[in-house]
């Protein structure tokens, strides 16, 4: 069963992400408090899972994300495939590319990170998400650009 490991909000740009015992996603926005909560974005959760941060040596928060999940090969899903976590329903809009930030973690991990870094999601239905909630794949809906 996948579930969720850690939760992150960034509560002020270029600071280090506050780890989350509970979120509550907002429909079409993002994590309630979160500084890169976005109306209409297609960047509002960033979701990553730890076996790729453990294979990489990086620890959770560190890469930005919002959701930390063990037991879901995020980087096998697809734009448009849904998530259920808690109470929210995410859909995934595109792969996230790594960002010169990832450069003050450790020299070249921006290359590294090429297609490992995650991928970002819209929330379609906001709700509360806690630690240990189960990552359920549900429905596959077609790309809205």
């Amino acid at each position: 069963m996948s579930e969720v490991l850690h939760l992150f909000r960034c509560v002020t740009h270029r600071m280090p992400m506050a780890a989350q015992e509970e979120v509550t996603a907002v429909e079409n926005r993002g994590f309630a408090g979160c500084a890169h909560a976005r109306p209409g974005g297609r960047r509002q959760v960033l979701v990553m899972d730890v076996e790729t941060l453990e294979e990489m040596s990086i620890a959770p928060g560190a890469a930005k994300e919002n959701i930390t999940t063990r037991g879901l090969n995020v980087r096998a899903l697809q734009p448009g495939e849904r998530l259920r976590i808690g109470e929210a329903l995410l859909e995934l809009t595109m792969r996230c590319d790594p960002c010169n930030r990832m450069e003050e973690i450790r020299a070249g991990l921006k290359q590294e990170l090429r297609g490992k870094r995650g991928m970002l999601f819209r929330v379609v239905e906001g709700g509360k998400i806690r630690v240990g909630d189960a990552v359920q794949q549900v429905e596959y809906a077609e790309v809205t650009r």
